[in-house]
């Protein structure tokens, strides 16, 4: 960018002689031939780095055309040199200094003192033009960052007031989950009365009375004892449900090969009917729940019972393993984790489910097969979701339509007792 400079002068000679001496410098040079015309030029323009004034013009002198220069706020940065042929005293030389102007320069005009000078003044006003662009930039950076950092301070503060409504949202809920969870289990408790004398007067007409009723009757009498039983089934589940939130989460080690066998045995007539093969593994202890373990293991090895195929006898293998990867099995966002998780599997050649609806079956109430094909209250994977979610571990099942199911129980292990911890998983690992 060329650099302007103001040439004033009465003279045609004159400035025809300083437009010589300085243009091979490559300076965009403006003229002016009196004071008047100088301040006419700088009404419109004024991003001038160097003016050079003649002191002795008729009108107006240079004295009095740099006062009124001067005068203006935008124009008291441009520098002012004065070119006299008179030497006067000091007086006069001070009065030019006191009125902003940074050198004289006397004629007859020496070309590279000139030169020199006009150099020397221009890479000032260039050096003091980028300090101040600088400093103006400086202070809009500035001013950017106090914003952003109210903005931040009130963002903050909005997190802080959102962390706080979160933290009282969540308290409301969990009252609102306890006190949910005691009516339920009122509730269930409260309707088992009626229903037993249901079942009870039910039974009572059936057998005493059957002789008096006819074939339609007895159909609608089997109908209510149906429906009592499924209702008995659903209340027993629900309460099941709400009993797990008021658990005491005491964990005690546990053999859960001993834990597997007692629920085979309470089952086994079941197994004998369908003529299952149930294969367990060497299965690890941990430290558990056993109340709540039990009945987690008796609806998962149950539904694979119940959701066999026909004319298929059930296999059902029951194994584990321990691994230091997390994955979404385990509800990992990704693999890195120092804690290793130990899993159950439970397999089966079952009728299997689309895949798609993996997530969904854990919701209460969710059934993909309705009553009439497999007796079932939509409670039992909710309630096993929320058992492993008991012991801070996570369920997920893995399955294909008529290519059976697997469950998987990933338990951490960080849950074994300190004192056990590093052995177990030592054995667990060197299995």
């Amino acid at each position: 960018m060329k650099q302007k400079i103001l040439l004033v002068d009465d003279r045609e000679d004159n400035l025809f002689s300083m437009e010589t001496i300085l243009e091979a410098d490559g300076y965009e040079l403006v003229k002016a031939n009196s004071g008047r015309q100088a301040l006419k030029i700088l009404l419109s323009e004024f991003n001038f780095a160097l003016i050079l004034m003649d002191v002795k013009m008729p009108n107006m002198n240079g004295f009095e055309t740099a006062a009124l220069i001067y005068e203006r706020e935008k124009l008291k940065h441009i520098p002012i040199i004065f070119i006299t042929a008179n030497s006067y005293g000091d007086d006069h030389i001070f009065r030019g200094y006191r009125l902003g102007a940074v050198d004289y320069i006397y004629k007859p005009i020496n070309p590279e003192l000139l030169r020199i000078k006009v150099g020397v003044f221009v890479d000032l006003y260039t050096k003091n033009y980028l300090l101040q662009a600088h400093e103006q930039k400086l202070i809009v950076i500035n001013k950017s960052l106090e914003n952003e950092i109210h903005e931040r301070k009130v963002s903050e503060e909005k997190v802080v007031e959102l962390n706080r409504q979160l933290l009282e949202s969540v308290q409301r809920l969990e009252t609102v989950n306890k006190e949910l969870d005691r009516f339920a289990f009122m509730s269930s408790h409260d309707l088992q009365e009626p229903l037993r004398k249901i079942r009870i007067y039910s039974d009572f007409l059936f057998v005493k009375r059957k002789e008096m009723l006819d074939e339609e009757a007895i159909k609608y009498v089997q109908r209510i004892q149906n429906s009592a039983e499924r209702m008995q089934n659903l209340i027993k589940d629900i309460l099941e449900f709400s009993k797990i939130s008021n658990s005491p989460a005491s964990l005690i080690k546990t053999d859960l090969n001993l834990l597997v066998k007692e629920v085979l045995f309470d089952i086994q007539d079941t197994i004998n009917a369908k003529k299952a093969q149930v294969i367990v593994g060497d299965l690890p202890q941990l430290e558990v729940i056993p109340g709540l373990f039990r009945p987690l293991l008796s609806n998962l090895i149950g539904n694979a019972l119940k959701y066999s195929k026909k004319e298929i006898p059930p296999v059902i293998n029951i194994y584990s393993e321990v691994s230091m990867n997390m994955d979404k099995r385990d509800g990992a966002v990704n693999n890195l984790t120092t804690t290793p998780f130990c899993r159950i599997y439970i397999r089966d050649n079952g009728i299997g489910f689309d895949q798609r609806y993996a997530e969904q079956i854990f919701d209460m109430f969710k059934r993909l097969h309705g009553n009439s094909e497999y007796e079932g209250t939509g409670i039992g994977l909710a309630l096993c979701k929320r058992i492993v979610e008991k012991h801070n571990g996570y369920i997920s099942a893995l399955s294909k339509d008529s290519h059976g199911t697997t469950f998987i129980i990933s338990l951490p292990l960080s849950t074994i007792n300190n004192v056990h911890k590093n052995e177990q998983v030592y054995q667990l690992l060197n299995k």
